[in-house]
């Protein structure tokens, strides 16, 4: 298991920010496929960078980081790609549910918005389902077999 430290500040700045950007979509219907191509690259590269050089944790580690102690968080690189792939695919669907003007576009951009938060509240359900699936069976979510 490969894990990795980043400032704790940084991980916070990525989930808030990306869940904001999410719910700016759902209610700036001008701006909504701006934003939601934005989580999508954001979150694209997120999972191929890994998590230590996603471009929101660099920004705030090269910006406010320099400046701003904060604790430090270990996360399980694997864990954080299955998590960002997911979201990159979810927003990918958004988007082209938003651009081809389905009226289901809506719908799709109101789930994502409440998985985003719970994700950014720190009950990241992407994270934890990779948890329960590494450890064959121990589910990371209860801790129990």
């Amino acid at each position: 298991m490969e894990n990795v430290t980043i400032q704790r500040n940084a991980f916070l700045f990525c989930r808030y920010g990306v869940a904001l950007m999410v719910w700016g979509a759902l209610f700036f219907e001008g701006a909504r496929a701006y934003l939601l191509g934005g989580v999508f690259v954001i979150m694209a590269l997120s999972w191929a960078l890994k998590v230590h050089r996603a471009p929101m944790v660099w920004i705030y580690t090269q910006t406010f980081g320099r400046f701003i102690p904060s604790k430090d968080v270990v996360l399980d690189v694997k864990a954080m790609r299955v998590a960002h792939g997911l979201g990159a695919l979810l927003a990918l669907i958004c988007l082209s549910l938003v651009l081809r003007d389905s009226p289901l576009a809506i719908y799709f951009v109101v789930a994502f918005a409440a998985l985003k938060t719970a994700s950014a509240l720190g009950a990241c359900p992407a994270y934890k389902i990779y948890g329960c699936l590494a450890k064959g069976g121990c589910c990371a979510i209860t801790g129990k077999r």
